[in-house]
């Protein structure tokens, strides 16, 4: 079984993206592990892992558009701005319609400044915010732009909670959108649940259980290929010359009608050699995931 690729994994709520990784390290024996898009405890729902050499390719996956299902809960506010956080402040809430509740969360879309919350994962000057912010610290953070593309929100279980479907750009910060949208409701409110749904093309409900992983490993069972990482990028398959050159860190001439800035080169096998990068009229390799040792043996 391939020791290099990806997997899709559905985290269950209560345990961070650490542990998650730290709990593929030990069942699949492979110490180079990493993931996409970092989950909160709180929250469920997909993360990519990628496992051996393919953890060079996770800024691919990274930068892909993300989709979550959640509830916001309106009246309470936290100092996570989620339902892991201590409650800071009670309002009312006005008698407000799904009409009303639509309208607001459509003035949220498009592209916009987002400050990251204090108690994130965000790094600043090597350090977490979250745990500058369990030390009872407050530092500036910079503003991001971020894109929200879609923003739909249908009745809850009561006045006081509006179940949601968002689809943003990567660093996003949806706990920060909940609360945004109990401000323009004229309230205070903390996201109460959140499920990513969908990386990119990668779907929720084609994950599996950490469970279900530990099965389908210990059955011999392969993992997804090193190239699933690497959606829109255009592919090409070269020869067993140009393919110790890409290992050696020789540019490539490639014919013309290539778009983006970037090129997945396959083996006649169509298994992932590397990423190359534009550079003018030839192709860098960027991201080597093979080696000599993977070559074809005569």
């Amino acid at each position: 079984m391939t020791t290099s690729g990806m997997v899709l994994l559905d985290k269950p709520g209560g345990v961070t993206s650490h542990d998650v990784v730290a709990r593929v390290r030990r069942i699949i024996g492979e110490r180079r592990v990493g993931h996409a898009g970092t989950l909160d405890p709180m929250a469920t729902g997909l993360l990519i892992v990628a496992i051996g050499p393919a953890t060079r390719l996770l800024r691919f996956v990274q930068v892909a558009t993300k989709r979550y299902r959640g509830t916001v809960e309106l009246g309470i506010a936290t100092d996570s701005l989620d339902a892991d956080g201590v409650v800071v402040e009670r309002a009312g809430v006005p008698d407000v319609d799904l009409d009303a509740v639509r309208a607001a969360a459509g003035s949220l879309l498009g592209a916009q400044l987002q400050v990251p919350p204090m108690v994130s994962a965000l790094k600043i000057n090597g350090r977490r915010l979250h745990e500058l912010a369990r030390r009872g610290l407050e530092v500036d953070r910079v503003a991001r732009e971020v894109v929200v593309e879609s923003f739909s929100v249908d009745a809850g279980a009561d006045q006081h909670h509006w179940d949601f479907d968002v689809v943003c750009s990567t660093g996003t910060y949806v706990r920060v959108l909940a609360s945004e949208l109990a401000h323009r409701l004229g309230t205070v409110g903390h996201l109460s649940a959140l499920r990513r749904t969908a990386i990119g093309s990668h779907d929720v409900s084609a994950a599996l259980s950490l469970e279900a992983f530990e099965t389908s490993i210990a059955d011999r069972r392969p993992l997804l290929p090193p190239a699933a990482m690497l959606e829109g990028v255009t592919t090409i398959v070269v020869g067993d010359g140009d393919r110790q050159r890409i290992v050696h860190g020789q540019q490539l001439e490639v014919a013309d009608g290539v778009a983006g800035d970037w090129l997945a080169a396959l083996d006649q096998a169509g298994e992932l050699i590397a990423v190359l990068a534009r550079r003018g009229d030839r192709w860098q390799p960027s991201v080597v995931v093979t080696s000599d040792l993977d070559a074809p043996r005569r």
